[in-house]
């Protein structure tokens, strides 16, 4: 049977534009790959371009565009009224879904009465509660940023948004977990998105954060999660979801922690043997092979040049999802929690495993901790799933495992 083909873009309508100043953003920095630029909005003929490729270069019948940044709301509403149009214009029958990106801060009635009006899925930056988030989630001028957020956050809720919050995993509300945990719920969300910030920086005048095959001397930030701390953080998470709240929160590496066991191939890209369909594309049409890949070497071409497809299933792309199956160090392939865990993201593979070979995962020690802690349990649900029955049972006996 032929394999359909699909693929997953994050597209920076504003580029790296922001109106936060993010202590530990990643991306505010790729500014500096497109020196002597004022404007970053994506033009209408781009725009255009990429909304009719993406849809015609996909055998799917489900179409989904992921808008982010940057901050995308930077561009106003009735730039999206004209993506919705695109969409309508080329959508050929295909059912089309929007997920948004957003710290919130701009969000209103306009804007939370089109999302509602044309189905958008709502991603919101926040990571907990306010001293939490306002640790490195600020204005330009330093300003806290958390009461902007929550404002936000109501909005959302006025116009019956759906949306879901992803929190960054920092070296600060990484000691905090069941602080967050607690608030995010009491906040609404009822999926939530725990991602691990992990970069590391050179003193170069371009771009100080560096690729995970930089081989020089590089620091990891002060802001960086700690390896172990990140699995404690997942577990007491866990530990308080499986005690009261499985079924009724979701939480996405919890979901995709149970693919795994389930034999499913994983819907989250970090966790999968290979990658590199999930892709970049920058507000003037350039293609890069990954959102944190986003550097000169990691180029693919621009859609206005070469056909979206061409640079998808280049040669080039194949071969960089292939890497990261075929660089897997040989102590993960041993590994009783490989096949949950694939060595996770190649950006974070750039420490030497403990016989001397590289690119082991910095987080490794964290991924152990909470993968063989929540094994018991997710081989409990993953029955009971497969056996037709609620894999919320697992809250009826969880008191038969022992933590």
């Amino acid at each position: 049977m032929k394999e359909l083909k699909s693929f997953h873009i994050m597209a920076k309508p504003v580029g790296p534009i922001c109106n936060l100043d993010c202590k530990y953003c990643f991306y505010l920095e790729k500014e500096n790959l497109y020196k002597g630029k004022n404007d970053f909005t994506m033009s209408f003929d781009v725009l255009e371009s990429y909304i009719k490729q993406e849809i015609e270069s996909q055998d799917v019948d489900v179409i989904s565009f992921a808008w982010q940044g940057g901050e995308p709301t930077l561009l106003g509403v009735d730039y999206f009224k004209k993506v919705v149009e695109l969409q309508k214009k080329y959508s050929n029958g295909k059912k089309i879904e929007n997920g948004f990106q957003t710290n919130g801060i701009l969000l209103n009635d306009e804007w939370c009465s089109f999302f509602s009006e044309n189905n958008f899925l709502i991603g919101l930056s926040i990571d907990g509660p306010e001293e939490l988030h306002d640790k490195y989630r600020v204005h330009k001028g330093g300003q806290p940023t958390f009461s902007r957020v929550m404002r936000g956050i109501e909005f959302l809720k006025k116009h019956k948004v759906e949306f879901n919050t992803l929190t960054v995993v920092n070296k600060e509300n990484s000691y905090h977990p069941l602080k967050v945990y607690n608030f995010l719920k009491d906040a609404g969300s009822g999926y939530m998105q725990f991602i691990p910030v992990v970069e590391r920086f050179v003193d170069d005048e371009n771009l100080k954060l560096v690729l995970p095959d930089y081989t020089e001397e590089a620091k990891v930030t002060d802001w960086s999660v700690e390896p172990l701390q990140y699995g404690n953080f997942l577990c007491e998470i866990f530990d308080e979801w499986m005690q009261k709240d499985v079924g009724e929160y979701f939480v996405q590496i919890f979901d995709v922690a149970l693919e795994s066991w389930l034999g499913f191939q994983q819907s989250l890209c970090v966790f999968n043997e290979t990658c590199g369909k999930a892709l970049a594309i920058e507000h003037n049409g350039d293609v890069y092979s990954c959102d944190h890949y986003v550097y000169p070497e990691y180029k693919l071409g621009n859609i206005i040049e070469h056909p979206l497809e061409s640079l998808v299933f280049s040669i080039k792309q194949k071969e960089f999802g292939q890497n990261k199956k075929e660089n897997l160090p040989e102590y993960c392939q041993n590994c009783e929690v490989r096949f949950a865990c694939n060595g996770e993201c190649p950006k974070h593979r750039f420490i030497k495993t403990p016989d001397g070979q590289d690119g082991l995962n910095y987080l490794c020690a964290g991924y152990k901790k909470f993968f063989n802690h929540i094994d018991p349990y997710m081989k409990f649900m993953a029955n009971e799933i497969k056996n037709k029955r609620p894999a919320a049972n697992v809250m009826d006996v969880v008191d038969q495992f022992s933590y």
